[in-house]
């Protein structure tokens, strides 16, 4: 049988059967799920899994089915990706304009997190002002080609519009801390429910978090996959070249650098990238995000001495 994953807790999974309209309790059979990659999770919120029953509600999970799109992260204590959600047909990355304050750098590496599906970009909390440097960075996206939509929970200004891009789609929610990611499920989803929502440190600027597991959650024709806020992100690659590809700005460039696509973008002899950013064709700030993402994958231990680096069988 074939179910999708919609809740995952520690070890214990909620599996949705679409063809008999029912959850089941699943596990993973011998605790063991043997996969090629190297992973932290072997199972995330929207995975297809192939199960076998034992009761009328609870069954034993067997395979994974290949995902078809993911929003990975890089686990620092393990030193592993982490799939936060899986099989959506976009990521909705939600930032703020105040309280957490607009952080173009967390868009930029939350972008360079997803995987083969669409990026949406939600700036909440629309009706505090940004200032002139902030409104430029955030509309440079809408420029470099993604979609954005600026809307506010608290009042709920443009609340429909935002419904309107995630119907009939299925979208992952992802975002820091304190941004109102919680909120605005909750509108969507469910707009009675008084679900907690954390203050924001004074200290830090930053929220407490609200929802400790990613959870699949629907409203007619909307299906949203709720996850975590986080405080930092990291991004997963481990190959530099995967990274480069992430910057769409790039792309138009790449091709004519001279050590093809081996290269860098920061200190090779004429580097079309690097040219471009000092004529101004690529965003400079945009720049910067990426040397900083470059420079902490390059200062990550290599493989072969990390202690808990095996072949996941999880």
């Amino acid at each position: 049988m074939i179910a999708q994953i919609r809740k995952s807790i520690n070890n214990l999974y909620d599996g949705y059967v679409d063809d008999e309209g029912r959850h089941y309790s699943l596990r993973i059979k011998g605790k063991v799920l043997h996969l090629e990659q190297f992973e932290y999770n072997p199972l995330a919120v929207g995975d297809l899994v192939e199960f076998t029953p034992y009761s009328e509600d609870e069954g034993l999970i067997t395979r994974r089915l290949e995902r078809t799109s993911s929003f990975v992260r890089w686990n620092v204590k393990l030193e592993k990706n982490q799939t936060i959600a899986a099989n959506m047909d976009q990521v909705a990355i939600i930032t703020s304009a105040y309280e957490p304050p607009f952080r173009p750098r967390f868009l930029d590496r939350a972008i360079t997190c997803v995987h083969g599906c669409d990026v949406l970009i939600v700036m909440n909390k629309c009706d505090f002002d940004l200032t002139q440097e902030e409104f430029d960075r955030w509309a440079l996206y809408h420029r470099l080609g993604y979609r954005i939509i600026a809307v506010s929970a608290a009042s709920g200004e443009n609340i429909e519009d935002l419904k309107a891009l995630l119907r009939g789609r299925t979208t992952a929610f992802v975002g820091q801390s304190g941004v109102g990611k919680s909120t605005l499920v909750n509108l969507i989803v469910d707009p009675e429910k008084k679900q907690a929502t954390g203050a924001i440190s004074e200290k830090y600027q930053r929220g407490r978090h609200t929802t400790n597991h990613s959870l699949y959650l629907e409203r007619d024709d909307i299906r949203i996959i709720d996850t975590p806020g986080v405080r930092e992100l990291l991004v997963p690659y481990e190959e530099r070249s995967v990274l480069a590809s992430s910057f769409v700005e790039f792309a138009a460039f790449s091709p004519m650098c001279a050590y093809g696509s081996g290269c860098t973008h920061r200190d090779e002899p004429d580097c079309a990238v690097v040219r471009a950013v000092e004529e101004g064709l690529v965003d400079s700030d945009r720049y910067v995000s990426y040397l900083g993402m470059l420079e902490s994958l390059e200062s990550r231990r290599p493989s072969y001495l990390r202690t808990r680096f095996r072949k996941n069988k999880q």
